[in-house]
């Protein structure tokens, strides 16, 4: 797969043919080959979302939460249609427009609001713009009890405050965005602010990029704020967008992040960037149990229970403290258990970090309504050409399958087959001849299987770190590769993210967890630092060719693809050959 295909019949498109190619079932297709396929492909992102990406064609859909995210970043309805009838090839299906203005119009319908004058508890007010449309919505169950004085002539329903979350989450199913403009607890005074040094002595400063993306989420501490998600490539300093809103607010947070190693990463950079002293943060963890006026806590802690019966023992971090901001980092993992909890803390302002909106369990939807929109979005192509992050070339090597194990994956279940093509013993000898090609470079192996990452470890000799590898061996190995004297690091899953190794110049991915597009993007998140000699970083995936591997690895490509990235293909052949 390719994000732009040199090999096409360019000469046979010109521009003034039109682009895009817009069908009645809501998606869009465009070709690669045409000349404004990279402009199109950039201006379709901000509302689309790339669904298929073979060679030629690629396939975009609207969909109505990729509608109200674009919405909610200030794209409108006129100038969406306007590029779509100015750049449809046959014309912009009557039905496509329909549901683009329907999605579009319900934008504001709902307003959520609450009466300033009236007690703290008192219930919020909800608004209907078109009250036909409440009435009817009435009759649903799960909507019906949320509902409390409901004025089916003015369109108004009063709503309990503790109901605020689970209200936006109903109506959302239902296909209704709620503009929840009820406001927030200011929470605890806190004075954080920003280094103009950090420890090593280097001046400091936001990016511009990053300035925006916090201002877009504090709105200047407006209800209009206050609540969303940022979507910044790995690499591209989302901590810092993170901190940055936090001396926006000016308030106690509460952050939470995938693990213990992400954890103290955060603590770092709070310490090496901002004025806060070790006493003001505090870790909730497995080992620790501080509550400061910063305090860094996983997910993994708060979803823990002592059996599926029982309550989550620390879901009271959420509400027995007066957090001003609670941050979600790597809001795309977020657990189910805690989208529950956060219903129930609407009243706080919250800030989702992601490099990818993208939910395999398809939850986007709970996001939006619970965290809140998308409020901020880089392109990482424009991010990578102002030299933010790394250029990277993406390569895709196919790997052939011996006969006695083509004929045992043959015979293999689905889910079998998935698991002998992905861990092909003939990837190790690849492995090995990328790691003499790029002998002398900070090299990442990551894999999903721990067998298959074992017996790569017994061939090479390299260090392995796995979700078993103790955090203090963990941080030990780390900072052996940073510092140079450990160039390479074999690494499970516990390696998608949060790793800290602005050196990586090449990642080397073995097998992944079938078409996780998020995945993908958080591997080759490992490599996007900006590199001190201006160097260019390697992307490998390995896939056994002809098998379900390779379907997966396109799956796993495609987010990445939307996002400019272009792979190459190679087979494995020509590559041992050119080593041996």
């Amino acid at each position: 797969m390719q994000g732009a295909s040199p090999g096409a019949p360019a000469d046979l498109l010109s521009e003034s043919i039109p682009p895009l190619i817009l069908q009645s079932d809501l998606t869009i297709v465009l070709e690669t080959a045409h000349p404004q396929f990279e402009e199109m492909r950039d201006r379709l992102l901000p509302f689309t979302e790339l669904v298929k990406s073979p060679e030629y064609l690629h396939t975009y859909r609207v969909t109505p939460i990729s509608i109200w995210n674009a919405a909610a970043t200030g794209l409108s309805l006129r100038s969406v249609l306007a590029f779509l009838r100015q750049n449809a090839r046959y014309g912009l299906p009557s039905n496509f427009e329909t549901e683009v203005r329907t999605w579009f119009g319900r934008c504001g319908l709902f307003r959520l609001d609450a009466d300033l004058a009236a007690a703290a508890d008192a219930p919020l007010r909800l608004t209907c713009g078109k009250p036909r449309i409440l009435e009817q919505l009435a009759g649903d169950a799960d909507l019906k009890i949320l509902l409390q004085d409901l004025d089916e002539e003015s369109g108004t329903a009063a709503v309990l405050r503790g109901d605020r979350g689970e209200l936006k989450h109903v109506l959302i199913r239902l296909g209704y965005p709620v503009e929840d403009s009820a406001g927030y607890v200011d929470g605890q005074s806190l004075d954080i602010q920003l280094n103009s040094t950090i420890a090593s002595g280097e001046s400091f400063a936001l990016r511009p990029y990053q300035t925006a993306a916090a201002e877009s989420f504090h709105c200047g501490g407006s209800s209009l704020g206050g609540s969303g998600v940022i979507v910044l490539p790995c690499g591209a300093g989302k901590t810092v967008v993170g901190m940055a809103a936090m001396a926006e607010v000016g308030a106690h947070t509460l952050i939470l992040t995938p693990n213990t190693v992400a954890l103290r990463q955060w603590r770092r950079e709070l310490l090496d960037k901002s004025n806060l002293s070790e006493d003001q943060i505090g870790e909730y963890s497995g080992s620790v149990k501080e509550i400061c006026p910063v305090t860094l806590t996983t997910y993994q802690i708060l979803t823990w229970r002592a059996s599926k019966e029982d309550e989550f023992k620390h879901f009271g971090l959420f509400s027995d403290h007066d957090w001003g901001l609670i941050i979600y980092d790597e809001v795309h993992l977020l657990p189910a258990p805690v989208f529950r909890a956060t219903a129930e803390i609407q009243a706080r302002r919250r800030l989702g970090l992601t490099a990818t909106l993208v939910r395999e369990d398809g939850k986007e939807d709970e996001v939006f309504s619970l965290i809140g929109p998308k409020r901020y979005d880089a392109p990482w192509k424009d991010l990578e050409r102002q030299g933010y992050i790394a250029e990277v070339d993406c390569v895709e090597v196919r790997v052939s399958l011996e006969d006695a194990l083509r004929t045992e994956y043959l015979a293999a279940s689905k889910r079998a087959r998935f698991r002998l093509a992905a861990e092909n013993p003939a990837k190790q000898e690849v492995v090995t001849a990328l790691l003499e090609k790029h002998a002398g470079e900070r090299i990442l192996v990551i894999g999903q299987y721990i067998g298959q990452l074992n017996a790569l470890q017994e061939c090479t000799g390299l260090p392995l770190i796995t979700g078993r590898t103790p955090n203090s061996d963990r941080e030990t190995l780390y900072q052996a590769f940073r510092e140079g004297s450990v160039p390479v690091l074999i690494v499970s899953k516990v390696g998608n993210f949060a790793i800290d190794l602005p050196d990586a110049n090449v990642a080397i991915q073995i097998s992944g967890t079938f078409g996780s597009r998020q995945e993908e993007a958080q591997r080759l998140g490992r490599i996007l630092r900006p590199k001190k000699d201006g160097s260019r970083a390697r992307f490998y995936s390995l896939v056994s060719e002809a098998t379900v591997d390779q379907d997966y690895g396109e799956k796993r490509q495609r987010f990445l693809t939307e996002q400019g990235y272009a792979y190459d293909i190679l087979p494995a052949d020509s590559l041992l050959e050119h080593s041996s």
